[in-house]
């Protein structure tokens, strides 16, 4: 896998080499071929050539009777070209010229001519062109060094020569791209090589991958740092989770199967023919049917609400609704509880009406679950009291007790689905489920649930709602 990588690098690398090679040498033969098809300067100003300034100054000749003049304009663009010319007769003999250096020769023989035009004879500032018109040539020097001629010679049986030549560099380029890309790989392979067997460790559930996080890929290395410690508390709270659920299971079942037997057994005295009850034992008997039905449903309950609070499938069905009024209930339904008509919960509120629009039986549900969860994890001397404010932006809820508090530990994980304090009381079992359900509803309510507590001296609840 390393090696293919490093290959496939390396090939890439190649590539593109013969590829810019070959595209850079096709758009400088196009464009070459453009400028002397469509005479666009492409590879020069927009000003004429030399060559072409050569062959147009024709037109500032005129030949009448053997007799050639140069007419103003051109003597002006010989001026301002800082050239020079010489006009010859067939005969090779100078007739007429204009700025003319004084050392040069009134008669060119056609050898002279082709030693002017290939060579600078004159001086090495001046490059001769040769033009004609009407039977007459003209020999013209430009006195510019940026101007040069340089005469080339080629043989056709040398080109295949040449393509040897050709193909020899880029044989060579390959190789040099072959052993700079080999370095290169090695350098930037060898740390994505490290990414990568890190990644299948991970996916191997091994969270043990910890880089010194240095090189080009630095923030690669931190980053998988941090994904590898986070799967690791990830896989921690996941079995954390787990052991809980089936500890959670285990109780549930247990605690179910007790009021199951309950109602399994009473049913079945109440239906003995043998056994003669009396109508207050029968009373007595559906009495605790009752209670031992209500127990299951209450669970049941939990389990179907805190699976759609987790899944994000609840609908909230909010109402204006009095929270003064609403407590208020929660608290006297507590109170009215057989089970806990010797609780001291006590209500303060300073105003009659408060309003706020929320779902009113999953708010009174959670509000009793933390009610009840004071009640079950303490003595029956625990005092509570619940308080409610509101200000201009805020509604605040308080609940809080007198009883033995919370260590850290268990705070810690408080509102967890399945988690059962160790503290709990006989009298209230419970699924388990109730602060978890608490919370969930309250932030369904985009608010949120704070608890603060100290072993032997309490615990405060506070629940806060944005009202704006």
């Amino acid at each position: 896998m390393k090696w293919r990588l490093t290959g496939e690098y390396l090939v890439s690398a190649v590539i593109i080499v013969i590829l810019v090679i070959l595209i850079n040498m096709f758009m400088v033969l196009s464009l070459l071929i453009i400028q002397v098809r469509f005479d666009i300067p492409i590879f020069q100003d927009n000003e004429p050539s030399a060559e072409q300034f050569t062959r147009e100054f024709q037109s500032y000749l005129t030949v009448e009777n053997h007799d050639v003049q140069i007419d103003q304009d051109g003597k002006k663009a010989l001026t301002d070209q800082n050239a020079w010319i010489q006009v010859l007769d067939e005969n090779g003999q100078v007739i007429t010229g204009y700025r003319e250096p004084e050392t040069l020769p009134q008669h060119y023989t056609p050898a002279d001519i082709i030693q002017h035009y290939k060579y600078q004879e004159v001086d090495a500032q001046t490059t001769v062109f040769v033009g004609e018109k009407a039977g007459y040539s003209y020999l013209m020097g430009m006195e510019n060094p940026d101007i040069n001629r340089f005469v080339l010679t080629s043989d056709n049986r040398n080109i295949f020569q040449g393509i040897k030549v050709f193909l020899g560099i880029l044989v060579i380029d390959i190789i040099v791209a072959l052993l700079i890309g080999y370095i290169f790989s090695t350098r930037l392979m060898k740390p994505i090589n490290r990414v990568i067997d890190g990644i299948k460790q991970l996916a191997n559930k091994d969270y043990s991958v910890d880089y010194r996080p240095n090189g080009v890929y630095k923030k690669v290395f931190y980053n998988m740092n941090i994904l590898s410690r986070q799967l690791k508390a990830n896989e921690r709270a996941r079995e954390k989770t787990e052991q809980m659920r089936e500890e959670w299971l285990a109780n549930i079942s247990h605690d179910i199967k007790t009021p199951l037997s309950s109602i399994k057994g009473y049913a079945e005295l109440m239906k003995d023919p043998d056994y003669n009850i009396s109508l207050e034992e029968m009373n007595e008997y559906a009495e605790i049917i009752e209670q031992k039905s209500a127990y299951i449903k209450d669970v049941m309950d939990d389990l179907h609400l805190t699976t759609k609070l987790k899944n994000n499938t609840l609908v909230l069905n909010k109402q204006e609704t009095n929270m003064v009024a609403l407590l208020r209930n929660c608290v006297i339904d507590i109170l009215n509880d057989p089970q806990y008509v010797n609780a001291h919960i006590a209500f303060h509120v300073k105003q009659d009406h408060i309003p706020m629009k929320v779902d009113q039986t999953l708010i009174k549900r959670a509000i009793n679950n933390l009610i009840y969860n004071a009640l079950v994890h303490n003595t029956e001397k625990v005092n509570i009291d619940v308080s409610i404010k509101v200000d201009e932006h805020h509604l605040s809820i308080q609940i809080n007790d007198d009883g033995n508090g919370i260590d850290q530990t268990e705070l810690d994980r408080i509102f967890d689905r399945y988690y059962r304090g160790t503290n709990t009381g006989e009298r209230h079992k419970g699924s388990g489920l109730g602060m978890a359900i608490a919370k969930d509803v309250i932030e369904e309510h985009q608010g949120e649930i704070t608890v603060v507590s100290e072993v032997g001296k309490g615990t405060e609840i506070m629940i806060n709602f944005n009202l704006q």
